[in-house]
C-alpha cells in the first residue's frame, strides 16, 4: 500500500512537472507571437547589381553589433576571388577590343605583360583561387597600370567591369598582407550575389530604445534566375524597399548583353508595384550609386539609355548632375503614378537618394523610413 502511495505521489510530481513545463513552452510561444505581431516586415528588392547586399550590410554595421573578426576572415576569399575576377575582364577585354575596334592597337597589352596577362587570366578563370600574395599583387599593378588595361577600363560600362575596380587596384598590396584581416569598407566593397534568401533584424534608433520599430528587413537576389523565389516573400510586407542603380543607365545586364539595366530596373519596378498583394504595402524608392551617378553623367549623356532619349542637357557642373538627378527622378515618380491602380494611390511612396557605400547617408536614410513607417502606423491606428 505505501509502495502504490509512493508511486502515486511519483507520477503527480512527474505530472506536475510536464504541465509546468508545457505552460512554460505555451507562454513563451504566445510572448513570441505577440513579438512576432510587433516586428515589421521590409522586403529589399531592386535588379542584380543595384547595391542591395551592400545596404543590407550597411543595416548590420549601423544597427546590430557588426561583423567580427571571423566573419571579416571569412570575406578575405571573397575579395581575393573579386581580385582575380575583375583583373580576366580586363584582361579579357583588352584581348577582344585589340581584335575588333578600329583603334586597336591602344588595346594591345604590352610584350612585358602579355604573359603575365595570360597567367592572371588563368587563375581567374578557376572555380579555386590561391590566395593573394606579395607576388600575385605585383604582377596584378603591372597588369593594371598596362596602357591597354587602362583604356579597356574606361570603357568598363561595355564589359560588366564591377565598381569596386578602383578600390581593389589601389588596395592590393594591403589585400595581399600575410596577416591582413578585412576591414569595414573591404566588406562593403566586397562582391557575392545573393542566391536564396537573407534576413536581417533590426531597429534604426537603436536596441536599448523602447520607442523604435523592430524590422525585418529580407534581401533575396536580384538576378533574372533568382526572382522566383521572391514571390513566397510577398505577403504580410510593411514596406518594399526599391533599389535603382542611377549610374547604370549606360550598362547592359551581367545574364543578358542585349538588354539595358535602366530598361530592366523600369519594368521590374512596374511589375512590383502590380502585385496585388501590394496594395497597401508602402514603397520607399532608393535611387542608388548618386556617388557614381554625378561622376558620370557629365561624360556620358542620359539619353544613351533608350527611357531616358527625351533628355536634354541644360548646363554644366553641379548644375547638370542636379537637372539629371531630376530628370531620373521624375522618370519613376511618373512610373509609380501610372502603375498604381486607383484604389492604391493613398499608399505611402517615398524617394531618397542613396549611396550604398555612404554610413551616414545610409543611417539618415533608414531613421526617415523609419519615421514614415512609425507616422503611417499611428495614422491608421487613429492616433494622428
Amino acid at each position: 500500500m505505501g509502495s502504490l502511495c509512493s508511486r502515486q505521489r511519483h507520477y503527480n510530481q512527474a505530472d506536475s512537472e510536464e504541465n509546468a513545463q508545457t505552460a512554460e513552452i505555451e507562454r513563451r510561444i504566445e510572448q513570441e507571437t505577440k513579438a512576432e505581431k510587433h516586428i515589421q516586415k521590409l522586403l529589399l528588392l531592386g535588379a542584380g547589381d543595384s547595391g542591395k547586399s551592400t545596404i543590407f550590410k550597411q543595416i548590420k554595421l549601423l544597427f546590430q553589433s557588426g561583423f567580427d573578426e571571423a566573419e571579416l576572415k571569412g570575406y578575405i576569399p571573397v575579395i581575393h576571388a573579386n581580385v582575380y575576377q575583375t583583373i580576366k575582364i580586363l584582361h579579357d577585354g583588352a584581348k577582344e577590343l585589340a581584335q575588333t575596334e578600329e583603334d586597336s592597337l591602344k588595346y594591345v597589352i604590352s610584350d612585358e605583360n602579355k604573359e603575365n596577362g595570360e597567367k592572371l587570366a588563368e587563375i581567374g578563370a578557376r572555380f579555386d583561387y590561391p590566395c593573394l600574395t606579395k607576388e600575385l599583387a605585383q604582377d596584378i599593378e603591372a597588369l593594371w597600370r598596362d596602357n591597354a588595361i587602362q583604356e579597356t577600363y574606361s570603357r568598363g560600362n561595355e564589359l560588366q567591369v564591377p565598381d569596386c575596380t578602383q578600390y581593389l587596384m589601389e588596395n592590393l598590396q594591403r589585400l595581399s598582407d600575410t596577416n591582413y584581416v578585412p576591414t569595414k569598407e573591404d566588406v562593403l566593397y566586397a562582391r557575392v550575389r545573393t542566391t536564396g534568401v537573407v534576413e536581417i533584424q533590426f531597429s534604426p534608433v537603436g536596441q536599448k530604445k523602447r520607442s523604435g520599430e523592430v524590422y525585418r528587413l529580407f534581401d533575396v537576389g536580384g538576378q533574372r534566375n533568382e526572382r522566383r523565389k521572391w514571390i513566397h516573400l510577398f505577403e504580410g510586407v510593411t514596406a518594399v524597399i526599391f533599389c535603382v542603380a542611377i549610374s547604370e543607365y549606360d550598362r547592359t545586364l551581367f545574364e543578358d548583353d542585349n538588354k539595358n539595366r535602366m530598361v530592366e530596373t523600369k519594368e521590374l519596378f512596374e511589375w512590383v508595384l502590380k502585385q496585388p498583394c501590394f496594395e497597401k504595402t508602402a514603397f520607399m524608392l532608393f535611387l542608388n550609386k548618386f556617388d557614381l551617378f554625378e561622376k558620370k553623367v557629365l561624360q556620358v549623356p542620359l539619353n544613351v539609355c533608350e527611357w531616358y532619349k527625351d533628355y536634354q542637357p541644360v548646363s554644366t557642373g553641379k548644375q547638370e548632375i542636379e537637372h539629371a538627378y531630376e530628370f531620373v527622378k521624375k522618370k519613376f515618380e511618373e512610373l509609380y503614378f501610372q502603375s498604381t491602380a486607383p484604389n492604391c494611390v493613398d499608399r505611402v511612396f517615398k524617394i531618397y537618394r542613396t549611396t550604398a557605400l555612404d554610413q551616414k547617408l545610409i543611417k539618415k536614410t533608414f531613421k526617415l523610413v523609419d519615421e514614415t513607417l512609425r507616422r503611417r502606423n499611428l495614422f491608421e491606428a487613429g492616433l494622428l
